[in-house]
């Protein structure tokens, strides 16, 4: 593998996650925040733990080899395992899934919605919810194989229904009749959404500087060691007199002398 930084830097285009997503037919895109990164840093996690555990059982410690490629490997899971017994290369499917139907996002009069109809009942109960019975009544439609084979023209009528009612009424409709979705949000309705604001998931440090700085809530409850920060990140050198002198002992004098000096701010 090469290891120049100006290789290593279009890593993600070597893993095959950008050709899996996308709009069909459309540019290979990259994920919106970085997954392998946070992917790689919880593999990190899960083989530390492991390592750990192993040296409580032998006493023996061991390096842990984690490349971010691997992980991005790693995580095509299912279309990995499909091309590999197949032979078949996946492509893009925007927001549909290859197998399911229909799995995937729809517009509304006033958003959009994802909704995942992932057998032939929880099917049967979208189409009455929304006032289309005949379509779970199409032998066309009425098999999850059928309703991939026919995809084109079940998703164009389901399209053409969901279109002429808000988010809101569908999501209502859908809720009572067991099917799952849910509405598709940017950011700033993640934050206001009641569930999340429940969650604690916004939370605020406070800042030397800037009184307070708002920060996103770690997702891992744990009943006997909360898990949290105390503080935010310190402005640059904020700690440098602290550590200079809890750590190598220097005396107030020194640091005020490498602070004339400029070699500490």
């Amino acid at each position: 593998m090469p290891t120049d930084l100006a290789t290593i830097s279009s890593f993600r285009r070597w893993g095959g996650l950008m050709s899996l997503t996308g709009a069909t037919g459309g540019e290979p895109m990259r994920a919106g925040v970085a997954v392998i990164d946070l992917m790689t840093g919880l593999y990190a996690a899960n083989a530390i733990q492991a390592a750990i555990r192993h040296r409580e059982r032998t006493g023996l410690g061991q390096a842990i080899d984690l490349a971010l490629l691997d992980v991005q490997v790693a995580t095509l899971a299912n279309q990995a395992l499909g091309y590999l017994v197949s032979g078949r290369n996946p492509h893009r499917w925007g927001n549909a899934h290859p197998s399911i139907v229909p799995y995937q996002s729809f517009a509304t009069m006033d958003g959009d919605i994802a909704l995942a109809a992932a057998n032939d009942g929880q099917f049967s109960r979208l189409c009455n919810s929304i006032g289309a019975p005949e379509l779970a009544a199409d032998p066309r439609y009425a098999r999850n194989t059928d309703r991939v084979s026919n995809r084109a023209g079940l998703i164009a009528r389901l399209q053409t229904i969901l279109a002429d009612g808000t988010t809101a009424h569908w999501l209502r409709k859908l809720e009572t009749a067991g099917v799952p979705a849910g509405s598709v949000n940017d950011i700033a309705a993640v934050f206001a959404d009641p569930q999340v604001i429940h969650r604690g998931m916004r939370t605020a440090l406070p800042h030397p500087t800037l009184k307070e700085v708002p920060e996103v809530r770690s997702p891992i409850r744990l009943s006997e060691s909360p898990v949290g920060a105390k503080s935010a990140p310190p402005p640059l050198g904020h700690d440098t007199r602290a550590v200079l002198s809890e750590r190598l002992g220097l005396e107030q004098a020194t640091l005020d002398e490498l602070c004339a000096q400029g070699v500490i701010g």
